[in-house]
């Protein structure tokens, strides 16, 4: 884990790249060695960990970025590492870390955004290999995915599989959502061609893990986004005059911005201490109840800044909407707020 000037170090120059960045920065994220941060060294990493990438993930949070960083360089980094399949990690980590593979993995169904412990999507026999049938919904970044990964039962109980998703029997369809920066897609499988990976059997057990230490992430995206809505809130209300007055002399105004300087660092210290604190012992309680805490924090500081802002926070143009927009999105990602606050009763006992 890197020391404190180290992690202020990588958080400035990701900020700094995010400040020049013209397009999505991709290749700049993969020469940076970001892509491959949790990539281990064997496969052309930096086998980095949780804290590093959730400081990574607070300046990401911040713009708002929109390449596939969550789905590639964190989800299938951690699936891959859960599954244990040293030819497969062979195979894509090194592309991963270079920038010359996306991967998205295709998990949800139905309503949920949890694993099912019983995928209806399955995998059945094929002349020389698995076909895959089925529907997975909410899977993050699939419209410019080079492979999926994709859970399915089997013979041999649920497992993972890897797809071309420009193959046979492959549709990608992009959903409506409300958060246009945060790619959601529909993917249908109609006997897909596909190839087993991991163990059999460990297929849910595999991407609830990986899923957990994705969170990591999502917090850090979280807590950098609510802390820049706030700065955005304080700095509009020091040079937004009415009355001959800044509005932020208005007691009003005051404690708006009050409750949002408390929520956002709350939702950085929760993000914080679950990245230092994952893998050990009870550490799924501080998660889900990190998630549901700064799920809930970042949906009332983006609709505070609104507030703020007054008339011209509902403006197309202006950016304050798009934080609320991906706050709400991020709230259902991966499991609601009152599903993880479930979740934490059940790790607690209660």
């Amino acid at each position: 884990m890197a020391g404190t000037e180290e992690l202020r170090a990588l958080r400035g120059a990701v900020a700094d790249l995010m400040a020049k960045r013209s397009d999505d920065g991709w290749d700049e994220l993969a020469a940076m060695g970001l892509l491959g941060l949790l990539v281990p060294e064997e496969y052309g990493g930096a086998g980095a960990g949780p804290v590093e990438v959730g400081a990574v993930a607070e300046e990401l949070g911040r713009v708002l970025f929109a390449g596939p960083y969550l789905s590639t360089a964190v989800f299938a980094v951690n699936l891959l590492t859960a599954l244990d399949d040293p030819a497969q990690c062979a195979a894509v980590l090194p592309a991963i870390a270079a920038g010359t593979k996306r991967v998205a993995v295709a998990f949800a169904e139905g309503d949920s955004t949890r694993p099912p412990a019983a995928p209806a999507t399955s995998a059945r026999s094929g002349a020389d290999r698995p076909l895959l049938t089925g529907e997975k919904r909410f899977v993050l970044d699939a419209d410019s995915a080079d492979l999926l990964y994709v859970l399915a039962a089997a013979e041999s109980g649920p497992g993972v599989f890897a797809v071309d998703p420009g193959g046979p029997g492959i549709t990608v369809e992009p959903l409506t959502t409300v958060d246009a920066s945060r790619r959601l897609c529909l993917v249908r499988f109609a006997d897909a061609p596909a190839s087993a990976v991991g163990a059999p059997g460990s297929g849910v057990q595999a991407v609830t893990t990986a899923l957990d230490h994705t969170a990591v992430a999502l917090l850090g995206e979280q807590a950098g986004a609510a802390r820049h809505a706030m700065e955005m809130a304080r700095d509009y209300a020091k040079t937004r005059y009415q009355f001959g007055r800044a509005i932020g002399s208005f007691q009003a105004v005051k404690h708006m911005c009050a409750d949002m300087l408390l929520e956002a660092e709350s939702a950085v210290s929760a993000a914080r201490h679950v990245a230092t604190a994952a893998g050990s012992t009870g550490w799924v309680a501080d998660l889900a109840l990190a998630q549901a805490y700064c799920s809930d924090a970042f949906v009332f500081v983006g609709a505070t800044n609104i507030q703020v802002h007054g008339g011209i926070g509902f403006t197309w143009e202006h950016p304050a909407h798009r934080y609320l927009r991906r706050a709400r999105g991020d709230a259902q990602l991966f499991g609601s707020p009152s599903w993880h606050r479930e979740r934490y009763l059940r790790e607690i006992g209660a």
